[in-house]
């Protein structure tokens, strides 16, 4: 008879009892840098390439390496001085890989259309004849 004065309060649902939950940590996976530092092994990559928006000729790379490739690039004379840096090294041994790929590039060239290029031949009395 009084219900309808006062409104009865509903039940919350009990919680059951549930360990606490503790965040995981992530095991944080190792990169591929640190795996061929732990193996001893050398390592080099290319982190990123930029190339100049105004003129596509220049650019810049962003190289990462480890101890143990300076040191094998040190044992193939990369360093011409002692007071080199790391740095120093690196972009000595980037710039003469670059220079291998462009000549490679252009020896495939020559040998792929020999005509692309002047040839000439000696047609005798000091005269050549070129085509």
């Amino acid at each position: 008879m009084f219900e309808k004065f006062f409104k009865r309060k509903k039940e919350k649902p009990q919680k059951t009892q549930t360990e606490p939950t503790v965040p995981k940590e992530k095991a944080q996976e190792k990169t591929e840098k640190e795996l061929a530092t732990e193996r001893g092994e050398p390592y080099v990559a290319i982190l990123s390439m930029d190339i100049d928006p105004t003129n596509i000729h220049q650019g810049s790379f962003d190289l990462d390496w480890n101890d143990k490739f300076i040191a094998n690039l040190i044992r193939a004379g990369y360093q011409m001085d002692p007071k080199d840096t790391d740095s120093d090294i690196i972009d000595r041994w980037f710039q003469n890989v670059c220079r291998h790929v462009v000549m490679e590039t252009w020896e495939q060239e020559q040998a792929m259309n020999p005509l692309r290029y002047p040839q000439s031949r000696d047609i005798g009395n000091g005269r050549r004849e070129v085509s």
